[in-house]
């Protein structure tokens, strides 16, 4: 029992969601997290934004789309999340 905990804690990723900002570079998108975390001196909530560059192999994201990303090994010098799923998409009108 404990070898199976052991793996199913070392095959758990890390998974963010947040919405593309930007699909202008090939097989690439910037995906922007917003998080809320309580200020340490104010004890008020404060907003919190990350960008995140994670890899699109088909170019099927659009600027706007909510996606779900999730860690990696490193693709690029500044690219290791890849885009697990499409939770939301844009209307273009």
């Amino acid at each position: 029992m404990t070898t199976e905990t052991q793996k199913d804690t070392a095959k758990r990723q890390r998974t963010l969601v947040g919405k593309v900002v930007s699909n202008k570079m090939d097989k690439s998108v910037v995906v922007s997290v917003q998080t809320r975390v309580k200020h340490p001196v104010l004890g008020k909530f404060v907003n919190r934004t990350a960008k995140y560059k994670a890899h699109d192999e088909a170019n099927q994201y659009n600027e706007g789309d909510t996606v779900e990303i999730a860690e990696g090994r490193p693709i690029s010098k500044t690219k290791s999340w890849t885009v697990v799923r499409l939770i939301e998409a844009v209307r273009i009108i």
